[in-house]
């Protein structure tokens, strides 16, 4: 499964080069944040639905699921988030892979809001089987403890899978302040393997979008 993620910055990514990555990129599925209602109009005035013709759009709720195939049981999370999560599966290769578009409060304006939301989402990672996808913005990096313990809860950052290092999504397009820190992930549970990650420049926000190519296992396989 080729995956991608990107925060919209407000509604500020150019529609035209998002759906450009798609199309080259040959998305299966596509997280969004930070998108409000008329930019994922701008979305698919710019061809989006062409290619994504299925969708689970809750701009209201800060996410938003995009994707070549049938979705299914999409809805969002009643955890204590300070706003839900979307969520949706997706049926490809004989399974059904369950997709959390992740975007939490940052810390800066309320660490323990953030921390709060980090512990909502390990424990969703703790019940969530082994086919499932969490991407978006965390707005943490590996350094920070809370992510640790969401991955410690079953899930597998790609990039540090792939030995990626030091993967740089924000913030982009300041003159002063280059890119410092990964924000922007793509976790997996132990039904997929990383295959390739890389980061691309969306002109229109602060972000960098995480790009993944998944692998699905054999059931039993770890």
């Amino acid at each position: 499964m080729r995956v991608a993620t990107i925060n919209a910055d407000g509604g500020g990514a150019d529609p035209r080069a998002l759906v450009e990555l798609v199309r080259t990129e040959r998305i299966d599925v596509l997280a969004v944040q930070q998108m409000p209602a008329e930019g994922l109009d701008a979305l698919d005035e710019a061809g989006l639905g062409a290619l994504m013709p299925f969708h689970e759009l809750h701009p209201e709720y800060d996410s938003s699921i995009y994707s070549r195939h049938p979705l299914f049981h999409g809805g969002t999370t009643h955890v204590d988030t300070a706003w839900p999560q979307t969520t949706a599966e997706v049926a490809v290769g004989g399974h059904r892979v369950q997709f959390v578009a992740v975007h939490t409060y940052y810390p800066l304006g309320d660490a323990k809001r953030w921390t709060r939301d980090m512990i909502a989402l390990t424990s969703m990672a703790r019940t969530s089987g082994p086919d499932t996808v969490f991407l978006g913005d965390f707005n943490a990096s590996l350094d920070h403890t809370p992510m640790r313990e969401l991955l410690a809860a079953g899930l597998t950052d790609t990039h540090a899978e792939l030995g990626h290092g030091w993967a740089r999504t924000w913030p982009v397009g300041h003159a002063l302040v280059p890119p410092l820190i990964q924000l922007d992930h793509v976790l997996h549970g132990s039904g997929l393997a990383g295959v390739s990650v890389d980061e691309r420049t969306v002109p229109g926000t602060d972000h960098r979008a995480v790009v993944a190519v998944l692998a699905l296992l054999p059931a039993g396989t770890t």
